[in-house]
């Protein structure tokens, strides 16, 4: 397995896990959805993404956005998406791009990653505990605004 950063020569692969993540939430298939998507975040330099190969197939894929958090004056990364094929889990692929995530963001002068993830997804959870990262407390509630 090798971890590479995503360029516009990866759009395909990274659009194709894109696209059976967004399945993994219930989203119906959209292959060009994905396609544009994923495109729109590499080519504006919107997004950063690594993915990873087993014997030429990408098999996972993390997403992170920059961002700030204005109460602590500091710059963050938020881990948006990680996703592995299904037949790829429990090999430590989530673990080494969990880490390159990690990796990416001290280098670029982050001092926090937030995520966030489905209360049912204790498999991402254990993952995330075991990598250090700390429930958040209850001390904000989130909201939406669908535009």
């Amino acid at each position: 397995m090798f971890l590479v950063q995503a360029t516009t020569d990866h759009i395909l692969h990274a659009a194709k896990l894109f696209d059976l993540y967004r399945q993994f939430y219930d989203q119906p298939a959209n292959a060009p959805l994905a396609e544009s998507y994923i495109r729109q975040r590499i080519v504006n330099d919107e997004s950063t993404i690594f993915l990873a190969f087993e014997d030429g197939a990408a098999v996972g894929f993390v997403q992170l956005y920059p961002s700030f958090c204005s109460v602590d004056a500091i710059r963050i990364q938020i881990l948006y998406d990680l996703y592995v094929k299904e037949e790829f889990r429990r090999k430590g692929i989530a673990r080494s791009l969990m880490n390159k995530a990690r990796e990416y963001s001290k280098a670029t002068g982050a001092k926090r990653i937030d995520l966030s993830t489905g209360v049912e997804n204790k498999a991402g959870q254990a993952l995330y505990e075991k990598l250090g990262y700390s429930r958040s407390q209850d001390d904000f509630i989130g909201y939406a605004l669908e535009l």
